[in-house]
């Protein structure tokens, strides 16, 4: 895995690991990055098939398989312990690395992620890959935007918005890369075993998101004892790009 480790403000730093979704990339997080190198060391990653890290993801992938590759990347930064910050799938490989090492995970704070995967988002991922399949890589990502960002934020940010399509085209991780993760996303299932998170964690879920049902959030809450939620009344699918500040609010506010 390809990583990166930004020094906090004290060698006794305590460590943050940011972990992407789908796009699987490091600079998702740019958005956060001021405000917790203000406080915590932080490590910063591309995931397999994704950005500098590259490669093929292989057939029959899991989140348990991209959760050991988070902890590769904390056993080669020298990391016994993080509190790991992780949106949508990023998430679930958070709360499979809770589950399988507990140990090793200070809190997790969740951005529209989930336990099992709504019938909802099955129906938006399989709109985007028939995109992918029948229409190209460039229908693909145009169509990305709309599920991660709201109408508004969007019409105020067509320019960026056409430099991520061609940015994205330019790197675009690959078919097979992106089917094998949806798959695993969509397989990723420990609703009954929710009650064994044994660590801090917080959900975060926006109202306006077309990608995930905020009751998805809502029920990793529910579900895993002690848990905090915090829903917000818009932002999309991606809040912590959209309004940054108030995501950064919450974030530093739940972290020790």
């Amino acid at each position: 895995m390809n990583f990166d480790i930004h020094a906090g403000p004290s060698p006794d730093a305590a460590t943050v690991i940011l972990s992407s979704g789908l796009g699987g990339v490091a600079g998702y997080w740019a958005p956060q990055m001021a405000a917790l190198r203000s406080r915590f060391r932080v490590i910063t990653y591309d995931q397999r098939g994704c950005g500098r890290t590259g490669g093929t993801v292989p057939e029959g992938v899991t989140i348990a398989d991209m959760a050991d590759d988070l902890a590769e990347v904390m056993d080669k930064s020298d990391t016994t312990r993080a509190h790991i910050i992780g949106h949508a799938l990023g998430g679930l490989i958070g709360l499979d690395l809770a589950l399988r090492a507990p140990a090793r995970v200070a809190s997790l704070t969740l951005i529209n992620a989930w336990s099992r995967a709504d019938p909802h988002s099955g129906r938006c991922f399989d709109a985007r890959l028939a995109l992918l399949a029948n229409t190209g890589v460039e229908a693909f990502l145009k169509a990305q935007p709309l599920f991660l960002y709201p109408a508004a934020w969007m019409a105020q940010n067509a320019p960026r918005l056409a430099e991520e399509e061609a940015h994205g085209l330019a790197h675009f991780q690959g078919a097979d890369n992106i089917r094998r993760r949806i798959a695993a996303l969509r397989a990723f299932d420990v609703d009954a075993r929710l009650a064994e998170i044994a660590v801090p964690v917080l959900a975060v879920a926006t109202r306006d998101d077309l990608l995930v049902p905020w009751m998805r959030s809502a029920r990793l809450a529910e579900g895993i004892p002690g848990a905090a939620f915090v829903l917000e009344p818009e932002g999309g699918h991606a809040m912590n790009v959209t309004n940054p500040a108030r995501f950064n609010q919450i974030m530093m506010g739940f972290l020790p």
